[in-house]
């Protein structure tokens, strides 16, 4: 079969990116070919997938989103594929990978002049073609409880959701020499072995509550915080999380680090994986850390959360957040004798769950929507012949 997969932009560290790619390699495994439009890749592109960089109108995101719906429309028009599979929302896509939480829930939030913003109503347009009631597009859903939400506002039908699973790599697992590693990566950054390691990856840092955990940092006793680093691990504009760790005293605390392709070293290194996310429709970090015994403290509003606490893994903050509560779950955390025990909850955890198989579910899916259509096309045309 051939397949177009779509996606705003490409780059090798987000979650949804990696997603994407895997998902596009197993399909291209099972003998597919899968053509990539895109407005920006960076990075790596695997033998035999055709990556299509297509030139876009606009500054802002929803008016390159829009420019890159029309063009893609364009071309299926006149190059038709199996299906359209869609990372980002758009009209026309066959199956949409459900990587953002839904917009129009967090548009209610805001004040009702955000909502008549242009951006705000491009956003929803392209919602609304993805989830409407009269939409085909199936659904690749990451959280459960998205669901609801989409459906509250969509009455998207139940049939068009299919739910997967975590998806994270078996590379992810906890080596057989930790302790080396995590000496050898505490040379190379020149930190102590006795020195604290708190550890925030991701990227979009303003979503993934960097600030607040600068702010958790800072409100450690004094003797705690000279003992403990922060280390930020992603792609994301530095200037104001940099800014406010100056601000608050603890620059010296706190380091940012480019994404890397070596973040395990960084899971086994850590004393604790800290994510404070304002917004997340999973956090497979939060599973990756589980999987290399790194104990977590994380809000609730990440869908894979629940894992943390089924596994007894670490402590997860309820909402509504507060940033007293996170000051004192970490100088807890930090200090407590159960490092040990959520380490190892963690690690049997993941042993015993399926929290590996998202991208092979995702290409069953689309394999099997595309059949069903293909056989309902076939179907109706050979009825359309015998009348």
């Amino acid at each position: 079969m051939k397949f177009a997969f779509c996606l705003l932009k490409y780059f090798p560290f987000g979650g949804q990116q990696k997603n994407f790619l895997k998902i596009a390699e197993i399909c291209m495994s099972r003998g597919h070919q899968v053509d990539v439009y895109t407005t920006s890749w960076q990075g790596y592109i695997p033998e035999n997938l055709n990556v299509n960089v297509l030139p876009v109108n606009g500054i802002t995101n929803h008016k390159r989103c829009e420019s890159l719906a029309r063009k893609l429309n364009r071309i299926t028009s006149t190059n038709p594929y199996d299906a359209v599979v869609g990372f980002t929302k758009m009209p026309g896509l066959d199956v949409y990978y459900a990587a953002d939480t839904c917009y129009a829930a967090k548009a209610r939030e805001r004040n009702i002049f955000y909502r008549w913003t242009a951006h705000c109503r491009s956003y929803l347009q392209l919602e609304k073609a993805v989830f409407d009631r009269k939409s085909e597009s199936e659904i690749l859903l990451l959280s459960k409880r998205e669901k609801a939400v989409f459906k509250k506002f969509y009455k998207t039908p139940n049939h068009r959701f299919h739910l997967l699973p975590p998806g994270i790599s078996k590379k992810s697992l906890a080596p057989a020499n930790p302790a080396e590693i995590r000496n050898e990566l505490r040379r190379e950054l020149a930190i102590s072995p006795q020195t604290n390691v708190v550890l925030l990856a991701g990227s979009g840092f303003k979503t993934k509550g960097v600030d607040r955990a600068i702010r958790a940092i800072s409100a450690l006793p004094p003797e705690l915080g000279k003992q403990t680093v922060l280390l930020i691990v992603g792609q994301g504009k530095t200037l104001p999380f940099r800014w406010l760790a100056w601000r608050l005293g603890v620059a010296d605390r706190v380091r940012f680090l480019q994404g890397r392709e070596d973040i395990l070293r960084f899971f086994v290194s850590a004393d604790l994986l800290l994510h404070p996310a304002y917004q997340e429709n999973t956090g497979t970090v939060l599973i990756e850390a589980m999987a290399a015994g790194l104990p977590v403290l994380a809000t609730d509003v990440c869908g894979y959360s629940f894992h943390i606490q089924r596994a007894a893994a670490g402590v997860i903050i309820p909402s509504p957040f507060e940033q007293n509560m996170l000051n004192h779950c970490l100088l807890n955390m930090l200090t407590s004798d159960q490092k040990e025990q959520w380490q190892q909850n963690g690690k049997a955890y993941v042993a015993n769950t399926d929290v590996f198989s998202r991208a092979e579910k995702a290409a069953d899916i689309i394999e099997n929507v595309t059949g069903r259509r293909n056989r309902d096309k076939a179907l109706k045309s050979s009825r359309l012949r015998q009348a």
